[in-house]
Parts: structure tokens; C-alpha cells; sequence
């Protein structure tokens, strides 16, 4: 069962009551940083990503050092990030591709961004909205997904469907919080096996109350 709209509303001012502010859990100093730890955090936790920058931007903390990095290194640094050959290919490829076409800056719009190695929507729509404050998407990831799922605000399981779904049925002005927002109730009460519906704020709209999704 789909929510009215109307019931989204209450969604968004139930929820923004729990999360007023929300941000990325990455920790960054800028729109590089940002764009390398959104690449490690495919399939790892925030928490292991954030252990692991520290390391890399000590030694690499520019487009330009990345870009010219043994990859070799670069893979010892954030293997325990998993998938470690592949991001590192993508890091220091994005940190190339920075310096070749946009300066050695992380470029500011979704067409731009979809450009680089290892970024697709979802890669963009952080940078975006939390660097650039810019809302040209949702975020969408497996705490967006799982939470748009049950919460009946879409019935399609693949991300982009998913972010086309909630671009329609939230406001724009929205966007960006509830990207986070959702990603934040993911991690502390909508979790994937064990929900915790009977301290959820949003349970008595929730029509998928109790299920367990991925």
C-alpha cells in the first residue's frame, strides 16, 4: 500500500521532529574528501570509512598527490573498506580525471559529476547536497531504500525508481534533508532485521510495520 500524500506530509514533519538537522556521517574536510569517502563507502560502513581516510588523505590529500599515486599503496591503505582494487582504481582515477577537466575541483552539478570513475547518482546526490547544498536528487541508498520500501512511499526495489518515486511525491525543499534523515532512522530504528517499530515515531502510517527488508 502506497501513502497519500497527505500521509507523506506527516512522514516528513513526524520525522523532521526526530531529525531536525541531518548530515552525512562521513567525516570530510571538503568536496574532495567527500567525493573519495562517498567511492570507499560502497558496501562498508561510515564508521570504517572514517577510520580509514585519516590514512589516505595524510598521504594524499589533494587530486593532485591521489592522482599520481602508486595504486599499490593506495589499495593497502583501504582494503579493509572491501572491494579495495576496484575503488582504488576509481580514486585515483576520479583524482586524474579532476585534473584533467575541471582543475583539480570537484565540479558542482549531477552531469559533471556522473563524468568521474566510480560516481553514480547516488555518489552525486551527496556531494551535491552536502558540499554544495544543491538538491538535484535523493540519496538512495540501502537505509533510503529499505525506509522509502516499508514506509509505502514506493513499491519499485531498483534505486534509481526509487529516487524517481520520492523526487514525485516529496517537495523539492525536501530533498536533501530527507536523504539523510532517512538514512539516519535506517541506521537507528528501521533496521533491516530487527525494526524497532514500537519506538518508532512514524509506525501507525508505516503499512509494512514489523516486515523485515533488506
Amino acid at each position: 500500500m502506497l501513502l497519500t500524500p497527505p500521509q507523506i506530509q506527516t512522514i516528513i514533519k513526524t520525522l523532521k521532529k526526530d531529525y531536525p538537522s541531518t548530515k552525512t556521517a562521513l567525516s570530510h574536510k571538503g568536496a574532495f574528501e567527500l567525493l573519495v569517502s562517498v567511492i570507499l563507502s560502497a558496501q562498508c560502513t561510515d564508521a570504517r570509512v572514517n577510520m580509514v581516510t585519516p590514512v589516505l588523505f595524510a598521504k594524499y590529500p589533494t587530486p593532485h598527490d591521489l592522482a599520481r599515486a602508486d595504486i599499490r599503496d593506495v589499495e593497502k591503505i583501504i582494503k579493509s573498506t572491501g572491494f579495495y582494487h576496484a575503488k582504488a582504481k576509481s580514486i585515483v582515477t576520479t583524482s586524474q580525471l579532476l585534473e584533467q577537466n575541471f582543475g583539480g575541483q570537484v565540479p558542482g552539478t549531477m552531469k559533471e559529476l556522473l563524468t568521474l570513475r566510480g560516481v553514480a547518482r547516488k555518489t552525486a546526490n551527496v556531494v551535491l547536497a552536502d558540499y554544495f547544498n544543491k538538491a538535484e536528487g535523493v540519496v538512495v541508498d540501502t537505509h533510503v531504500k529499505r525506509v522509502s520500501f516499508r514506509a509505502g512511499l514506493t513499491k519499485n526495489t531498483d534505486p534509481v525508481k526509487i529516487e524517481r518515486d520520492l523526487m514525485k511525491k516529496v517537495p523539492k525543499k525536501d530533498w536533501i534533508w530527507l536523504g539523510n534523515a532517512f538514512v539516519w532512522h535506517g541506521r537507528k530504528i528501521c533496521d533491516a532485521r530487527k525494526p524497532k517499530c514500537d519506538t518508532c515515531s512514524i509506525t501507525k502510517l508505516c503499512p509494512k510495520n514489523g516486515v523485515k527488508t533488506k
